[in-house]
């Protein structure tokens, strides 16, 4: 008997003509679909016109489902994994069903789409090279704040989940973790008719949400800019790379070309040479 495949499909964070034609080709196709939410899903499904059985999968019932469902994929049923918005196992449930499916040598296959993260790290205006997703802080402040002084020095843009009733305080333990000039996004009910996304300082945008009970409403994204290297500070990595160049260009082309790789200074680079030429020729 040929096994089933499992396939993770991405759906709209907010309007519904984001839906892929291949992500409603797929969920016409396979003989089950299993949603966070059944309400939630159908009300999705009616909208696309598609009336494949679903089958509730949520936090509080995947461990006890999968290996039901496993046995469905093992026995040629064709499944979709599918969360209330996005993509799934982003802060939704999945995560075990596919390690699950994928023990037991089922085909698991993406169906990409909509992805809340992504779509806010596009239009935040911050660095989009390199970024962590950190998912939901905690609940408490005291929480929250140990999670953010661990991230405080990360030099990598930080997005973040939060929740409307949370949104202010988040802000706020931000702010007084980060610094209050350090650049924040908000971005709220993407792609929905109250989208919103404001770019500024943590002061600032603490201010401006604070003002406006309207911001406090909806799904939000919390995006923070990475703290700057200090220009000033040369580690073992940077050293390094100075003195590989030092020892096939002058010093000045070498510092040059080491503050273009490193971001340092160029006269700090090159004083840190000279200092070593000196002692080599001591």
């Amino acid at each position: 008997m040929n096994l089933g495949t499992l396939y993770i499909v991405a759906t709209p964070i907010g309007n519904l003509s984001d839906i892929s034609e291949r992500a409603i080709q797929i969920l016409k196709e396979v003989d089950l679909i299993a949603v966070e939410d059944t309400r939630h899903s159908g009300k999705l499904l009616q909208y696309i016109g598609i009336s494949t059985p679903m089958l509730a999968l949520h936090e509080h019932n995947e461990n006890k489902k999968v290996q039901n469902i496993v046995d469905k994929l093992s026995a040629g049923t064709n499944i979709a994994l599918i969360s209330d918005a996005g993509t799934p196992l982003i802060s939704d449930p999945g995560y075990h069903l596919v390690k699950g499916a994928l023990e037991a040598d089922i085909s698991v296959s993406p169906v990409p789409g909509p992805s809340a993260l992504i779509a806010a790290l596009s239009v935040s205006g911050l660095p989009s090279d390199a970024f962590i997703f950190e998912g939901f802080l905690p609940n408490k402040s005291s929480g929250r704040l140990k999670k953010l002084e661990t991230l405080a020095k990360e030099s990598r843009t930080l997005i973040f989940y939060e929740a409307p009733h949370r949104i202010v305080a988040c802000v706020q333990d931000m702010l007084e973790v980060f610094g209050a000039q350090r650049v924040a996004v908000i971005a709220r009910e993407l792609t929905k008719t109250f989208e919103t996304i404001k770019n500024d300082s943590l002061e600032n945008l603490l201010a401006w949400v604070k003002a406006d009970t309207n911001q406090q409403r909806g799904e939000f994204v919390v995006l923070v800019q990475g703290q700057e290297k200090d220009k000033t500070v040369v580690d073992s990595e940077a050293e390094f790379i100075l003195n590989t160049l030092m020892q096939e260009l002058p010093l000045k082309q070498a510092s040059q070309l080491a503050a273009k790789i490193t971001g340092i200074k160029k006269n700090t680079l090159y004083q840190i040479g000279l200092k070593k030429s000196n002692n080599k020729n001591k």
